[in-house]
């Protein structure tokens, strides 16, 4: 009962930052899961894989609802999903089976590299920073466009289906070992590309949904020929956690989001830079 209580806690701390930051709770859910199944006694070498796996599955139930909110702003340019989703299918599903294969040092140090990297990212305003100056001031374009490293070019657009394809697939894979949605490298990537930046949200949330599935379904069939997980195991997908986290992930990320302007965001954002500084921290810690 008392690691129920800390899926249903983690799942309230999950959505919250989600729905208030606008970024996937799996930087939150990952290295917290892992800590909670090797305390659980569950099979070391397994735990980071079950960690990415329910976090992803927790994402496809979460990223239903964002989904939604989104197309009803009209800010999902669902033409830019068509072309990117064969490719994070395919992506996400090769790194989710791969995955099983890989040891859990390989995946706890790329995750743990990756957590420096989106600390990094929101820390000091790049895309996903920008997003809430231009929230709260009625000019997100502008702020991108001045803040932003990645400086888009007038001319740059989307690239065609191929190009397209060839992102997803890098998006895909890397988001299946890290166990988050890809808004991280996909809202950067289609601000580079000119999205607007209100769109480049609204179609990352559209993104997240066939990666959270094609990701969770990866994990779910690779794990089927691992030895002594637990019961309740779907695959890597440890079914309790899920249920949980969903649950309350769900309940809570509402309410981040209405506190979304009422807040100072961007302040709030190096407060949780900070956060993920001390879990990534932690993972290099438990790497050694």
């Amino acid at each position: 009962m008392s690691f129920l209580a800390i899926y249903l806690g983690l799942g309230l701390i999950a959505g919250f930052i989600a729905g208030l930051l606008g970024v996937g709770g799996g930087l939150i859910l990952v290295p917290v899961l892992s800590w909670v199944y090797a305390h659980q006694g569950f099979p070391a070498e397994y735990n980071i894989h079950m960690a990415l796996a329910t976090s992803l599955a927790t994402i496809v139930l979460t990223s239903i609802a964002s989904l939604r909110a989104h197309h009803r702003h009209g800010a999902v340019r669902w033409q830019a999903v068509r072309r990117i989703a064969p490719g994070i299918v395919l992506g996400t599903l090769a790194g989710a089976v791969a995955a099983a294969g890989l040891p859990d040092f390989g995946l706890r140090l790329f995750f743990t590299v990756f957590l420096f990297y989106a600390a990094s990212q929101m820390l000091f305003g790049l895309a996903p920073a920008a997003r809430s100056r231009g929230l709260n001031n009625g000019s997100a374009d502008v702020s991108l466009h001045r803040n932003s490293v990645f400086k888009p070019q007038a001319h740059r657009q989307l690239p065609s289906w191929p190009g397209m394809t060839a992102v997803g697939v890098v998006i895909g894979l890397i988001s299946s070992w890290v166990g988050i949605g890809g808004g991280t490298l996909s809202v950067p990537f289609l601000s580079w590309c000119n999205v607007r930046f209100q769109e480049a949200i609204g179609t990352s949330a559209a993104i997240g949904f066939p990666i959270a599935v094609s990701g969770a379904l990866g994990y779910a069939l690779s794990g089927q020929t691992a030895d002594n997980l637990p019961a309740w195991s779907l695959g890597f997908v440890y079914l309790p956690a899920l249920a949980a986290v969903a649950a309350t992930s769900m309940l809570s990320a509402p309410w981040g989001a209405r506190l979304t302007h009422r807040l100072p965001v961007a302040r709030l954002k190096k407060i949780f830079a900070g956060l993920l500084y001390i879990l990534a921290l932690r993972m290099t810690y438990s790497l050694f």
